[in-house]
């Protein structure tokens, strides 16, 4: 047994470096690359529309419009090639679910983190005029209560994620990041004032990178990731059917004459 472990990893990583794995990580550098562009962009673009105003609707509305629009943009045009994660939260749910390995899954992440702080790099030094804007809590909001929030968030966006990837729901390719995009977009409208509603550890990072803070930064961190994990572990353990399960409903259903 003691031999097998090394060759299992080996084989993990061989294949964590091959071309198509390659293919995976510069599709999900795109992709991250665009939204957290958009997601981020979106915020800076609403200070200049709204003279400064944080306090007003369009502080809000306008990032949650864009995170929709750009999520499900992204999430499409790598939908085929990497499965368009576009989020560690994502990919963390994905390896504990054992759909990806996990040396595959820390190259996912250096991809996205790396795509995260190139694309704020990107508007620090476009946009001079405003420092690059970093997710805050609060101050009705503790880092505890903002960190579950964000959990809750993205729970909701992983959970969403692997309903669009089953086959068995027969979804057209189009519609399944559509979807994504909408939840995502309906978290930051619920939660924006609150926590900021990242539900994403690399646009948090890149942000808080460029930015040059890393306060609360946990927050964005562990709350996505255990959410991210759960939803994993509710879906393919407490809501899917299995094959098994699925023949003997059949088999039920054809003694009864349903």
């Amino acid at each position: 047994m003691r031999r097998m472990i090394p060759t299992t990893f080996s084989s993990k990583f061989q294949g964590a470096v091959s071309m198509n794995a390659l293919r995976c990580y510069v599709s999900e550098f795109i992709s991250t690359f665009f939204f957290v562009l958009a997601a981020v962009g979106s915020v800076m673009a609403s200070r200049k529309l709204t003279a400064g105003d944080v306090t007003g609707p369009f502080s809000v509305l306008i990032p949650a419009t864009a995170n929709a629009f750009a999520l499900s943009s992204s999430v499409y045009i790598s939908w085929n090639v990497s499965g368009g994660h576009v989020n560690p939260a994502v990919t963390f749910g994905m390896a504990v679910a054992g759909r990806i390995s996990v040396p595959t899954a820390m190259f996912y992440w250096t991809s996205q983190m790396i795509a995260s702080v190139m694309a704020c790099l990107v508007l620090k030094v476009t946009v001079v005029e405003q420092h690059v804007p970093i997710y805050k809590i609060a101050g009705e909001m503790t880092g505890f209560g903002a960190s579950v929030l964000e959990g809750v968030l993205a729970f909701v966006l992983v959970y969403t994620v692997f309903t669009a990837n089953d086959p068995r729901r027969g979804l057209p390719l189009a519609v399944g990041p559509i979807f994504i995009g909408f939840v995502a977009g309906a978290n930051v409208l619920a939660a924006g004032p609150f926590s900021g509603g990242a539900m994403n550890p690399a646009c948090a990072f890149g942000s808080a990178m460029i930015y040059g803070s890393f306060k609360n930064q946990a927050v964005y961190w562990v709350g996505p990731l255990l959410g991210g994990a759960t939803a994993a572990l509710v879906y393919d353990n407490m809501v899917v059917v299995t094959a098994a399960e699925d023949d003997r409903g059949s088999s039920t259903g054809d003694a009864t004459g349903v």
